[in-house]
C-alpha cells in the first residue's frame, strides 16, 4: 500500500509539473502571441491558411464559430464512415478484413469524431491499417483539436471586452494540431518506440507460444495511434484489450507516461486559463478543485478495490493483494485503480483493467466522473468549459446568497448565462437516465446484459454515462456491438458533445460583448478556499441529486447483496 501511494504521489506531482508550463505555452499560443515553435511552424501555418483561404486576424462570432465547428466536424464523419463501409475495397488491408456493417460504422464515426473513442468491435480484427491510419488517428488528432479550440474561444470570451468575437475556428484548429498535438504526439510515439510498441506495416504474425501452442500476434503502426489517443484524451485501442496489452503498455515506464499523458492537457488548461484572463489566481483555483475531486475518487477506488470482495471473505482465497480479478498481475490493484480514475476522470476512455470486474463501489467513483459531465479534468478543452458552466452556476448561486448581482471576471453573470448552463447540465441526464431507462426496459436493449440484477443495471448505466460523457470505457461484459446500442449511444455521443459546445460558445459569445466592471469590496472572489470549496459542494450536489437514484439501485444495491453473500 505504500508503495501505491508513493506512487500517487508521484504521478500528481508529474501531472502538475508539465501542466503549468504547457498551460503557460498554450495561452501564448491562443493570445496570438510567438511561440518557441514558431519559427519552425509558422511557415507551415501560412501555408496551411492560404490553403483554406483562411485569414489570421478575422475574427468570428460565436455563431460563426459553432457553424464551423460543426461543419468541419460533419464532413470528418462522412469521410470516416466512408473509410469504414469501403474498408474491403481499400489498400493497406493485409489481413484482408471485411467493411463494417452500416450500424457499426455510424457508431464508430461518430465516437472518434466526437472525441468519445467507444469500441463495439476488437481493433485488431475488425480494422485494416488504412482504417487506422486515415480513419481513426486522424479522428484523433482532429477531434482533440476540435475540443481545444473551442476551449480556447470560451476562455477569450470570459477575458474579451466589447466586442462580438471570441476567434477564428478554422486558425485555432490549424494552431492546436500544429502547435501543440503533433509536437507532443511525435516525442510521446518515439518513445513508445523505444519502449517496444509496434509502428509497421508488416502482416501478422504466427508464433509459438512457451506451451507449444499457436498464437497469431497482430501488428500495425500502434504507437503513433497511441500517443494521440492519450494526449488527446481519445482513448480508442489499436488493439482490443487496450492498454492492458503488452504491445500497446509493455513497461512501467509506458504506463506512467501514458497516464501523464491522460491528464496533461486538461490539466494545463487551468494554468493556460489563468495567464489568458491575466490572473493566475483563478486558473489555480480550478485547479485545486479539480485536483481535489479526483483525489476523493481515487482515494474512494483504491481503497474499495484494495479491500477485496467480500464474498470471498470466508474462503480459503488470498485477497492480500486486493481484488484482482480483471487486473494485469504487473499493474496490481493501486496501478489498476490510479488508471481507472484517470481515465474516467479525462474522458479519455483507454484502459489497463476491465472495469466491469471492479467491486460495485469501486465502480461507483468512475460512473461519478463521467455522470456529473467529465469536468473532473475533463476532455482536452471540453472538460475546462464544462468546469466553468459549474463555475457561472457557482457564482450565481454566491450572489444570491449575499444578495448582490453575480460576478465573474469582472463580467456580470445574468439570466441568460445561467439559463444555458443549465441546458448544457441537461445533457448528462437525458443521455444517461432516458436512454439507459429505455435500455432497461426494452427487450433489444436487455438482451446485451451479461449480469442480471443490480449489476446488469451498471453495465447499462456505465455504457451510457460513457457515450453521453464522451468517455469511451465500457463494463466489458455489455455486449454493445448490436444495432439498437449502436444506433442509440451513437446519438448519445452526439447530444454529449455538440449539445454542450453550442451552448458554452454561446454563454462566451454573451459574456464577450459586455464591459468589465472593477472589482469592489461587495466582489466575491472567486480565488480563494471558500470558493473551491463552494465550487466542489455545487458539483457535488448537482451530480448527486441527478444520480444518487440511479446508482443506488446499481453498485449500491449490488455492495449491499454482495455483504450478505448474495449473487445474481
Amino acid at each position: 500500500m505504500a508503495a501505491d501511494i508513493l506512487q500517487f504521489i508521484i504521478y500528481a506531482a508529474l501531472v502538475t509539473l508539465l501542466a503549468w508550463p504547457v498551460g503557460l505555452y498554450m495561452a501564448q499560443l491562443y493570445s496570438g502571441h510567438r511561440t518557441v515553435l514558431a519559427p519552425v511552424l509558422a511557415p507551415v501555418e501560412r501555408m496551411t491558411n492560404r490553403l483554406l483561404c483562411v485569414r489570421e486576424n478575422h475574427g468570428q462570432r460565436w455563431t460563426q464559430y459553432a457553424l464551423a465547428c460543426l461543419a468541419f466536424n460533419m464532413a470528418g464523419w462522412v469521410i470516416l464512415y466512408a473509410i469504414l463501409r469501403l474498408q474491403h475495397l481499400l489498400p493497406l488491408n493485409p489481413e484482408g478484413l471485411p467493411a463494417l456493417s452500416p450500424d457499426l460504422a455510424f457508431n464508430t464515426a461518430v465516437s472518434f469524431v466526437t472525441n468519445t473513442n467507444w469500441q463495439a468491435y476488437g481493433g485488431e480484427t475488425t480494422m485494416s491499417y488504412l482504417s487506422q491510419m486515415a480513419g481513426l488517428t486522424v479522428q484523433n488528432f482532429v477531434s482533440a483539436a476540435t475540443g481545444i479550440a473551442v476551449g480556447a474561444a470560451v476562455i477569450r470570451g470570459f477575458f474579451a471586452r466589447e466586442t462580438k468575437e471570441i476567434g477564428n475556428f478554422w486558425v485555432d484548429l490549424t494552431r492546436t494540431l500544429l502547435y501543440v498535438l503533433l509536437p507532443l504526439s511525435i516525442v510521446t510515439t518515439l518513445f513508445l518506440v523505444w519502449q517496444g510498441v509496434p509502428q509497421n506495416l508488416l502482416a501478422y504474425v504466427q508464433a509459438t507460444t512457451l506451451e507449444g501452442g499457436s498464437q497469431l500476434l497482430a501488428q500495425g503502426p500502434a504507437a503513433s495511434q497511441i500517443a494521440i489517443k492519450q494526449l488527446g484524451t481519445n482513448g480508442g485501442g489499436f488493439f482490443n484489450a487496450n492498454s492492458a496489452v503488452p504491445y500497446e503498455n509493455p513497461t512501467p515506464l509506458t504506463n506512467i507516461v501514458q497516464m501523464v499523458a491522460i491528464l496533461l492537457i486538461p490539466a494545463a488548461f487551468c494554468f493556460m486559463f489563468g495567464k489568458m484572463v491575466k490572473d493566475s489566481r483563478q486558473g489555480v483555483a480550478i485547479f485545486a478543485a479539480m485536483g481535489i475531486l479526483f483525489v476523493a475518487a481515487l482515494a474512494f477506488t483504491y481503497s474499495a478495490e484494495v479491500s477485496g470482495n467480500a464474498l470471498y471473505d470466508d474462503l480459503p482465497i488470498d485477497q492480500t493483494a486486493g481484488n484482482m480479478e480483471g487486473k494485469e498481475v504487473r499493474f496490481g490493484t493501486g496501478n489498476s485503480a490510479l488508471w481507472a480514475v484517470a481515465t474516467t476522470a479525462a474522458s479519455n476512455g483507454s484502459v489497463n483493467s476491465m472495469h466491469d470486474s471492479f467491486t460495485p463501489l469501486g465502480g461507483i467513483a468512475l460512473m461519478l466522473q463521467m455522470q456529473i459531465g467529465e469536468i473532473i479534468f475533463g476532455g482536452v478543452g471540453s472538460g475546462f468549459y464544462g468546469m466553468l458552466a459549474f463555475v457561472l452556476l457557482t457564482v450565481f448561486i454566491a450572489g444570491l446568497m449575499v444578495g448582490r448581482t453575480p460576478e465573474y471576471l469582472g463580467k456580470k453573470i445574468e439570466a441568460k448565462e445561467v439559463k444555458l448552463s443549465v441546458i448544457a447540465f441537461l445533457v448528462m441526464p437525458l443521455g444517461v437516465l432516458v436512454f439507459g431507462a429505455a435500455s432497461a426496459v426494452l427487450p433489444v436493449g436487455v438482451a446485451s446484459l451479461q449480469d442480471a440484477g443490480p449489476h446488469g443495471l451498471s453495465e447499462i448505466i456505465y455504457a451510457y454515462s460513457s457515450a453521453t460523457g464522451n468517455n469511451g470505457s465500457a463494463y466489458a461484459g455489455f455486449g454493445a456491438g448490436v444495432p439498437y446500442h449502436n444506433t442509440m449511444q451513437g446519438i448519445a455521443m452526439l447530444l454529449g458533445r455538440y449539445a454542450f459546445i453550442i451552448p458554452m460558445l454561446a454563454i462566451a459569445g454573451s459574456l464577450a460583448a459586455k464591459k468589465t466592471v472593477p472589482a469592489s469590496e461587495g466582489t466575491f472572489p472567486t480565488h480563494t478556499p471558500l470558493f473551491v470549496t463552494l465550487l466542489i459542494a455545487v458539483i457535488l450536489i448537482i451530480g448527486g441529486l441527478t444520480f444518487f437514484p440511479v446508482l443506488a439501485l446499481g453498485p449500491i444495491a449490488e455492495h449491499l447483496a454482495m455483504t450478505a453473500g448474495e449473487t445474481f
